[in-house]
């Protein structure tokens, strides 16, 4: 099908938005045009909140919030929120919740809190007079000239932390940064890192262009390539673990000794092959994407920064690690994490407030915590199925609904499922053949036409 280019698009009001997109490629439907309405929300006020969250809003797109109770952190009692579409990951993290409640819960650790920024830049000279430029004049009117971006941080508690020029020409010619470390506090701190950097960089550019020590054509060289914070935090990193008796592990079924040779097996697998690795990650991820949604924090800058640091010593691997040392089963997570309590979404969804009030208003240092286990749990419960009953059997029994739903099956119909497969495994293939053994037909096709 061919489309006509726009013109004017975020212009329109949102009702002709829809119009042009319904009419240009959705064929003029009336179901189309209903479906995007019917997510609105009905207070005015609200929904217009919603779509000043982004641009050229037409819709609210809804994700299944949830909780998962019975977190014993730090000695602390807590129900996790979570927002997340996949079916399971709910369910998983509160089963981990449950069986660790039991043996001393979970227990986190900050490790540091250093965010980090660059400004990039090329110049063509001596980095000998460079470098001693930098230390002897720049480096004190950095600071100096963001006062009026750091003062406020800085009542808090925060503020530019060190500041350095890195050479870079060994990769790139004539390539530098000037590195640079900060404390954002409750913040994420993305707006105020990159304002110091743009800063940075000015005060770089007229330093630089009014010293009598740099020839012109060295002044003329620089030239500065972007200010931007980065996503990968090495130096912000949450420890979450758990840990107990390895006689504690034995569950029905299955002694204690054979569970952990297993399970240690499973992620010693996971260290040293990236294939097993990436799917054992996601797994993670799908417990500390689901509290960073709900919590109104950057789920993708988590994500990039998570995978980058799996990859730090050169091989992607796990996240997570254990070890049994006098007795003692030990399973732990360090997370690289930067999140905020503070700006953005968390004092405007108002379903992220409630989520942050839910876990009692935690301070960065918390929230980060509380995801970290999060992702700790996730993993457990997925490697705990893997090596005993498999990941299938729990999986496709919260799938099940899902399937049921395709085939927009009765509630009657949901119930009779629901209790056909207490004691059989789930296939989108058992359902559907049952399904349509019970409606009387051979295939879905079948089912389609009545």
């Amino acid at each position: 099908m061919n489309h006509t280019a726009v013109q004017g698009f975020s212009k329109m009001s949102k009702e002709g938005k829809i119009e042009w997109l319904v009419n240009e490629y959705l064929g003029g439907s009336e179901e189309a045009f209903k479906v995007l309405k019917q997510y609105w929300n009905d207070d005015v006020e609200l929904q217009r909140l919603h779509d000043e969250f982004s641009e050229n809003t037409l819709s609210n797109f809804y994700m299944p919030f949830g909780f998962a109770p019975n977190f014993l952190i730090d000695g602390e009692l807590h129900c996790i929120p979570m927002a997340i579409e996949e079916s399971s990951v709910v369910a998983a993290a509160s089963k981990a919740a449950k069986f660790w409640y039991d043996r001393g819960g979970f227990k986190t650790q900050i490790l540091s809190k250093i965010k980090l920024g660059h400004v990039h830049f090329m110049f063509e000279g001596d980095y000998e007079k460079l470098e001693r430029f930098f230390i002897e004049t720049v480096l004190a009117k950095l600071f100096i000239d963001t006062e009026d971006i750091t003062k406020n941080m800085q009542q808090r508690g925060g503020g530019i932390l060190n500041l350095k020029l890195v050479d870079k020409t060994a990769e790139i010619d004539n390539y530098y940064q000037i590195h640079a470390e900060f404390d954002t506090v409750d913040s994420m701190g993305a707006n105020f890192i990159n304002s110091c950097l743009e800063q940075f960089a000015e005060t770089l550019e007229r330093e630089i262009n009014a010293s009598d020590i740099f020839t012109a054509s060295e002044k003329n060289s620089l030239q500065i390539v972007m200010c931007i914070l980065s996503n990968f935090t090495p130096d912000c990193i949450v420890r979450a673990e758990v840990s107990c008796a390895v006689e504690d592990l034995a569950e029905k079924g299955i002694e204690a000794e054979e569970f952990i040779e297993k399970f240690s097996r499973a992620v010693r697998i996971a260290e040293v092959e990236p294939y097993r690795a990436a799917t054992h990650n996601k797994g993670i991820m799908n417990g500390i994407d689901a509290v960073v949604i709900a919590t109104g924090n950057d789920f993708r800058a988590v994500e990039a920064c998570a995978h980058t640091y799996a990859s730090k010593d050169g091989k992607y691997s796990s996240l997570t690690h254990c070890e049994v040392k006098d007795g003692i089963f030990r399973f732990w997570l360090d997370l690289p994490i930067s999140v905020g309590t503070v700006g953005g979404l968390t004092s405007l969804h108002p379903l992220v407030k409630l989520a942050l009030q839910v876990l009692g208003n935690p301070n960065a240092e918390k929230l980060m915590g509380i995801i970290a286990v999060a992702g700790l749990a996730q993993n457990f419960a997925a490697l705990r199925s893997l090596v005993t009953t498999g990941i299938q059997q729990g999986h496709m029994k919260m799938h099940l609904l899902n399937i049921l739903n395709q085939l927009e099956a009765t509630e009657e119909e949901k119930s009779y499922f629901i209790n056909y497969f207490k004691d059989k495994t789930v296939s989108d293939h058992a359902v559907i053949s049952e399904f349509c053994r019970r409606r009387g037909v051979d295939s879905v096709e079948e089912l389609k036409k009545n």
